[in-house]
């Protein structure tokens, strides 16, 4: 079977046990603070898991892209050099909410893998929950009956806490669990060692490929365990070690779910896998990575230097640094494998076939910038070198080179061993762990348990509606960081909206009597809309008035409306291909990224103003739809973003022939929004640009602004046109610069006689150093001027002005050849002597200093060179 009718038979047996096939979540998640990225199948459904929602129903099944790279889960340094640890992966899931538990998942796990998918059965070893006193955990007797019905007992194997009871988190629903286990080995290696001796002990051809969990506790704040009030199931399979075990190869990327990708590097490389094992590595990193990579753009991850962004950029350099060190690759290339993972993975997951231009873009612009840093990078690592002494190079130096320029430690130490050297490994790890404390230190947060006082509250968005409301508090807990300590609230129903869609949270207050408490941020987390204050009402049980900070909401909701008006100017004045890729609205500005390959010009610009603005004086209505289906949205004509989960059932927002779903608020016309003003456009990655704008009364401001700065310029320009001044001013000071120029040059011919007059014979070798007072331009003319004729000269020229020094070093053609002089390493050495440094060619370098006193100590060292 194929990769691909290994999936689909997968989903065909599930839809034929009753399970809704849904689709993969975003592999980049958002609204939940406690995750960067969907790193297992029930990610999408843990508001399901924990009571906060509803389930989309009672059977599920579906195949979620996963990723794990960073936190608990990290598999990042053992991905290519074994055969079955991934970075992105596909988790085949079914799951029970509160209706079928162990025995049925037990009979249909062994259905599907014996008889669909015809796996030999004497490979096959099972693993139950052996129990844990300390926890007060009984072993999972009934698991073990229901797999004696299929399962001969020797093939049962008990499993510790770590292997077989499954956890959320450090809080959170967790259960007993049922691994299914698989034997890959040949024949006769099994007749020598009976594969249950290897069952979770990492061998690379005895692998679990199944997780059965069945959950039926919660995990509290104080490690304690609670039952929860019903039982569900929840599965995962590999499916990339599922291929392998089908396919009957040895590694998952000998299945077809990466060989096609790995022929392309093939291909572009010029390079077989089989070449030697750094080359079967390299491949089988690129391979991996791109998918991770590609997937998370599409669904709209931008690489960048902090957060999710950040680990995604971690993942692209990581293949480019296999692809330069190991396949000789120095143009970009991976760009190129995203058709391949189009053509093979494109029909299940649209998301890469809808957003292929824009993922080949960021991620060719990526390559083409880290290929750059790692030149840099070389020159920076030459410098560290010439400065060493001895052969050990200093390891805070080479986490430097790591952090500041991104260039890898490895690639360092390669480096490093060409040259007959080595590096202080040991205080490069030092380092790192300094920087992962500081890190730690600065994220570290804990929370109690929940203190529920109504346990029976169902919470209620409100906020469409109304800003203000009578509420009671439904549960609290205590959140502690390093930085502050603070309380996150939950009403039984609220009008304050939670930050989400690109929207800020609302701020308000809650208050009863004389007691006012500020609520500074509202976010939503697992289904809840938390409250974040800084203190308790002292009558917690007492009612409440909650009210959001009007004001607030008004010039936010002014904003929001603002960029719908804005997506669909754009689409209009740029093409159909602009979609939104992220946004931000607040109450002082918008912030709207897009997907777009070039500037947006100043004519474009205005006109984009112009149709918003033209929409605002319509004063559409807003036309509000709450709880349709989504197909009914669709046939709406609404636009759904790339990235975003939706259910069944949305929320559409409509201003005229503007329609988007959105779960953000709005104003009740767009008269509301008053004017609209792009302040600044520009690019965040390739193939998005950014725009910044403002509405309302800041829009007002900055118009202000902009004509109090004009008045200021006429009355300093003492002119009625300021534009006829400016340019008037511009020609006279052309004209003084072509004099200026021609000055120097005058000066630069003179002082050039003056120069070979004053050269000291030094081995046969005309040696100059001389304070002049030339440009920097003035300075390489006239010295190329002097290469040219002179074959045996060795020039150090000083320049001083405004507190800094620059050296100019020249020297000829044949001394560099002859005497293996090379100006750029000398300049770096003397430039020390003015307390600076620098560097340039072999015949001209430059450097700059701070320190004017130490000239002629640099004078001096210079002709200590010849």
């Amino acid at each position: 079977m194929t990769a691909k009718e290994i999936r689909q038979a997968y989903m065909d047996y599930f839809k034929s046990k009753a399970h809704t096939i849904v689709p993969s979540a975003p592999i980049v998640i958002k609204n939940d603070p406690t995750l960067l990225f969907t790193n297992a199948g029930m990610n999408q459904f843990k508001d399901a898991f924990l009571g906060n929602a509803e389930a989309i129903a009672p059977r599920v099944a579906d195949s979620q892209k996963c990723l794990r790279v960073s936190g608990k889960h990290n598999d990042l340094e053992e991905v290519g050099h074994d055969t079955y640890h991934h970075t992105m992966f596909e988790m085949l899931g079914n799951w029970s909410f509160g209706d079928y538990f162990k025995e049925d998942a037990i009979a249909w796990a062994w259905e599907l893998l014996t008889d669909v998918f015809k796996l030999d059965k004497d490979r096959i070893y099972i693993t139950v929950f052996e129990g844990d006193e300390g926890e007060g955990l009984a072993s999972d007797d009934d698991a073990r009956k229901y797999w004696l019905k299929w399962v001969s007992e020797d093939r049962i194997l008990n499993g510790n806490k770590k292997d077989n009871f499954w956890e959320m988190g450090d809080q959170g629903p967790c259960g007993p669990s049922s691994e299914i286990h698989f034997d890959l080995r040949p024949q006769e290696d099994r007749d020598k060692v009976d594969g249950k001796s290897l069952v979770n002990m990492d061998h690379p051809e005895v692998v679990e490929i199944w997780n059965l969990v069945f959950m039926e506790f919660n995990r509290k704040a104080d490690g304690s365990l609670e039952r929860l009030p019903a039982q569900h199931v929840d599965t995962g399979m590999g499916f990339e070690r599922l291929c392998m075990v089908i396919q009957g190869v040895r590694s998952n990327y000998d299945t077809d779910v990466f060989t096609p990708i790995i022929s392309e590097i093939e291909k572009h490389s010029g390079v077989v896998k089989t070449r030697d094992h750094k080359s079967l590595v390299a491949m089988r990193v690129i391979a991996d990575h791109i998918r991770a990579i590609a997937f998370a753009i599409a669904d709209g991850q931008l690489p960048s230097n902090n957060g999710a962004g950040y680990v995604i950029r971690r993942i692209l350099r990581r293949a480019t640094r296999y692809a330069y060190s190991v396949l000789d690759m120095n143009e970009p290339f991976m760009f190129k494998l995203v058709d391949v993972l189009d053509r093979e993975m494109g029909e299940f997951f649209p998301e890469i076939r809808s957003q292929r231009t824009l993922v080949e873009s960021v991620i060719q612009e990526e390559e083409s910038a880290f290929l750059r840093t790692l030149e840099q990078g070389l020159k920076r690592l030459d410098d560290i070198i010439s400065q060493t002494q001895g052969k050990v190079v200093d390891g805070a130096k080479a986490f430097e080179l790591y952090d500041t320029f991104g260039f890898p430690v490895d690639l360092t130490s390669l480096i490093l061993r060409e040259k007959e050297m080595d590096l202080d490994q040991a205080g490069f790890d030092e380092e790192m762990a300094k920087q992962k404390s500081r890190s730690r230190a600065a994220t570290k947060m804990s929370t109690d348990d929940w203190v529920e006082i109504r346990k029976d509250a169902r919470e209620e968005f409100i906020g469409y509606d109304r800003l203000d409301s009578t509420v009671h508090v439904a549960k609290y807990r205590e959140v502690r960081t390093t930085k502050k300590n603070f309380y996150q609230v939950v009403l039984d129903h609220t009008p304050f909206y939670p930050e989400g869609g690109g929207q800020v949270g609302d701020k308000g207050w809650l208050s009863a009597g004389d007691e006012k408490i500020r609520v500074w941020d509202t976010k939503k987390e697992t289904g809840m809309i938390l409250h974040y204050v800084d203190e308790l009402p002292e009558r917690i049980e007492s009612a409440l008035k909650a009210e959001v900070e009007s004001d607030l909401r008004r010039l936010t909701a002014n904003n929001h409306s603002a960029t719908h008006l804005l997506h669909e100017a754009l689409r209009e004045v740029l093409g159909t291909h602009v979609e939104q890729k992220g946004s931000l609205v607040n109450e002082e500005h918008l912030r709207f990224d897009f997907s777009h390959f070039q500037k947006v010009s100043e004519s474009e610009i205005r006109q984009v103003e112009d149709l918003v603005n033209g929409k605002i004086r319509q004063n559409l209505p807003l036309e509000e739809f709450r709880n349709i289906a989504m197909e009914d949205a669709k046939d709406m004509g609404a636009m759904a973003l790339f990235g975003e989960k939706y259910g069944d059932t949305v929320r559409a927002i409509k201003f005229g022939s503007s329609i988007e779903l959105c779960g953000g608020t709005h104003v009740s016309a767009t008269g509301q929004i008053g004017f609209f003003k792009i302040v600044s456009e520009g690019a965040v990655a390739a193939g998005v640009r950014r725009i910044e704008a403002l509405t309302s009364e800041a829009a007002d401001q900055w118009l202000r602004d902009q004509i109090d700065k004009l008045h200021a310029i006429q009355a300093e320009l003492k002119a009625s046109d300021p534009l006829a001044a400016v340019k008037s001013m511009k020609a006279e000071n052309s004209d003084l610069k072509k004099a200026l120029e021609a000055a120097q040059k005058e000066m630069a011919g003179n002082l050039k006689e003056d120069l070979l007059k004053a050269a000291e014979v030094v081995n046969g070798v005309r040696f100059i150093a001389q304070k002049v007072d030339l440009d920097a331009g003035a300075i390489k003319d006239m010295a190329f001027q002097l290469k040219a004729k002179n074959n045996d000269l060795f020039m150090l020229l000083a320049t001083e002005g405004d507190g800094k020094v620059q050296l100019h070093l020249l020297i000829s053609d044949a001394l560099v050849k002859d005497k293996g002089l090379n100006a750029g390493s000398i300049v770096r050495e003397i430039a020390k002597h003015v307390k600076g440094g620098g560097g340039g060619a072999p015949f001209f370098a430059t450097a700059g200093g701070k320190d004017a006193g130490g000239i002629q100590a640099a004078f001096e060292a210079a002709k200590s060179y010849i």
